[in-house]
């Protein structure tokens, strides 16, 4: 089975330090859900080289064992809950991938 990941980019951040509350939400929602943080840059102190029209700011990739586990846990009411808690001011690209076997 193909697993399921969460790609998240946020081209921009007005406050970033606004971003506590749903990181404090959206952290344990994904875990419950079944999802593995692998990459969550810079703020863990990673290293990102954009090209193109790459940016340099917030950049997180999460894990599921299944596409159908990535998309149940977007639409848990936990989930739902964390992203009420997203601050004005940040604008976000989210996408739910099928990985390839």
């Amino acid at each position: 089975m193909a697993k399921g990941y969460w790609v998240s980019v946020y081209p921009a951040i007005s406050a970033p330090e606004r971003l506590t509350a749903y990181d404090k939400l959206a952290g344990p929602a994904v875990q419950a859900g079944g999802g593995r943080t692998l990459s969550l840059l810079p703020s863990r102190g990673g290293r990102v080289v954009a090209h193109e029209a790459g940016i340099t700011q917030r950049v997180v990739l999460i894990e599921f064992d299944s596409f159908e586990q990535a998309v149940a846990a977007y639409e848990s009411e936990a989930y739902q809950k964390a992203l009420v808690a997203l601050p004005d001011g940040v604008e976000r690209d989210f996408r739910i991938i099928e990985g390839i076997d």
